[in-house]
């Protein structure tokens, strides 16, 4: 409940409490599944211990950070200018782990 009230306070100049309570809902899924993957991600890691699965996790951990980071916002703990350089930042840092793990891989052995 307290939650909500300074929720409601720090987003109630570019919210309603409809659309804060809805952005609160999206943000809480978004963790719980990028949570998740990022799970599964270091679990793939630890089981395969390469590069590319670490490259991986890395991304999927970014993601997470990425929704921390939206709580911390409607929150009003981080400032809108820094969320969005963080946010944008890690969309291309995500972009770029991703492609150099797709780069960096082994090429695929030909089929017999």
């Amino acid at each position: 409940m307290l939650c909500e009230v300074l929720m409601l306070q720090s987003v109630s100049n570019w919210l309603s409490g409809g659309e804060a309570a809805a952005l609160l809902a999206v943000l809480g899924l978004a963790t719980l599944g990028t949570a998740a993957l990022f799970v599964m991600g270091l679990a793939g890691y630890r089981r395969r211990w390469s590069k590319v699965y670490l490259l991986v996790a890395s991304a999927l951990g970014l993601l997470l950070a990425r929704s921390i980071m939206g709580f911390g916002t409607v929150l009003g703990l981080v400032p809108m200018p820094v969320h969005h350089l963080v946010e944008h930042g890690s969309d291309f840092l995500v972009a770029t782990l991703i492609l150099y793990a797709l780069y960096s891989g082994d090429p695929p052995s030909p089929v017999e």
